[in-house]
């Protein structure tokens, strides 16, 4: 096996054209940061700008085989890479600024394995290394990226790591889709019994969120904060897009009571940064160490209130693809790095149901949920490779 820079691997490695999304729709589909974000390139989530001829961008069309990185991410993201494979001889895609695009030296390396080579260890620590982090997020420069050393072997033995790498990660997407059915499941349940969110149907009355759950509590009101005290520490990775939080990694109270966020038990994550935010992230709080939980920044927190709001509730009614809908359209900061702001939450009108259908509605969820861990375990954790 030798190893080689990607300067070597690879014939171009550029960033994408610089167009302004959004401001019409229609015309040809260009790639954004959010078309990496499920592991594969994502058709569903693209932008368009109203562009019919493509004489300007003809250089920018995407061929089969080109791997997209994104380069300009929260420190978790930077990196990531997708394959794109035509649908057909006619699909024409325009490759968008802030994600590279790489064109391999085929007979060097293959990219079906360079994607994978890109998902290990050993290369996110090199993009550790050259990354440049902003206080909102990271990047880092195609010069420093060419440097970078892969594993190259046999252009046989790299199709036959890929191969099976695609089998396994067939096998977990298949996984995540069974996993997406019982979500789905939960919704189709919450609209029979509450309605749609941002609706009245039983004429309950609609008030602001704020009025019926504390958004982002202070930690001064909660007299178990002390010096040497244990906590539960929870970054932005250790929660997932199917709710899952991982509050095993504990750390003293001492070393996150300042530049972190504080939340509890049964208080509800909602991420609030892109693509976090986009791509579903949040969960209830559970199995916080001593019930107190510190992590990312970049989460809001949602505490019900007693007798008024159930978590299980509240999760699910932010997870409706609608309310993120709502949540993106009310973003605010620069296009690379927008947030959802705490005012958004505060002012979201809601009808609040009676707190007993509320909590009947969540031994429903924590029924599914047992499901899903009786079953597919392994699974919840893993994401495609």
């Amino acid at each position: 096996m030798k190893k080689k820079t990607l300067e070597e691997c690879f014939y171009q490695i550029r960033n994408g054209a610089n167009i302004k999304q959004g401001v019409l729709d229609g015309g040809y589909p260009i790639t954004r940061i959010e078309t990496t974000s499920d592991g594969r390139f994502n058709r569903n989530k693209m932008g368009y700008a109203g562009i019919i001829d493509l004489s300007k961008y003809e250089s920018y069309v995407l061929e089969d085989g080109d791997l997209l990185m994104s380069h300009i991410n929260s420190i978790q993201y930077l990196g990531r890479t997708v394959l794109y494979k035509k649908k057909d001889a006619e699909e024409k895609i325009i490759h968008g600024m802030n994600l590279l695009s790489l064109k391999a030296n085929k007979d060097v390396i293959k990219p079906e394995y360079a994607r994978y080579y890109f998902c290990s260890s050993s290369f996110k620590k090199q993009i550790t290394r050259i990354a440049k982090k902003s206080v909102n997020q990271a990047s880092f420069t195609v010069a420093d990226l060419k440097k970078l050393v892969v594993d190259v072997p046999s252009l046989s033995e790299q199709m036959k790591i890929a191969e099976i790498l695609d089998c396994v990660n067939e096998v977990i997407f298949t996984r995540r889709q069974e996993l997406q059915k019982l979500d789905d499941l939960v919704k189709a349940r919450f609209v029979e019994i509450f309605g749609l969110p941002g609706t009245d149907k039983f004429g309950w009355g609609m008030v602001s969120l704020g009025s019926v759950c504390d958004i982002n509590p202070k930690k001064s009101h909660d007299n178990r904060l002390c010096s040497g005290l244990e906590v539960s520490f929870v970054p932005m990775p250790a929660v997932t897009e199917s709710g899952k939080i991982d509050a095993t990694a504990i750390k003293q109270f001492d070393e996150v009571k300042t530049g972190f966020t504080y939340f509890a038990e049964n208080d509800v994550l909602f991420a609030k940064i892109t693509p976090c935010m986009e791509n579903g992230k949040g969960a209830v709080a559970k199995g916080l160490h001593n019930g107190i939980g510190f992590g990312s920044t970049e989460f809001h927190v949602i505490r019900p209130i007693l007798d008024k709001t159930n978590p299980y509730w509240i999760y699910t009614l932010m997870a409706f693809p609608q309310f993120r809908v709502d949540a993106a359209n009310n973003m605010t900061g620069s296009a690379g790095q927008r947030r959802v702001p705490a005012s958004f939450l505060e002012d979201y009108c809601v009808a609040v149901p009676p707190i007993d259908l509320q909590n009947r509605f969540a031994t429903f969820v924590e029924q599914v949920d047992k499901s899903k861990f009786d079953k597919h375990d392994i699974f919840i954790r893993t994401k495609p490779i």
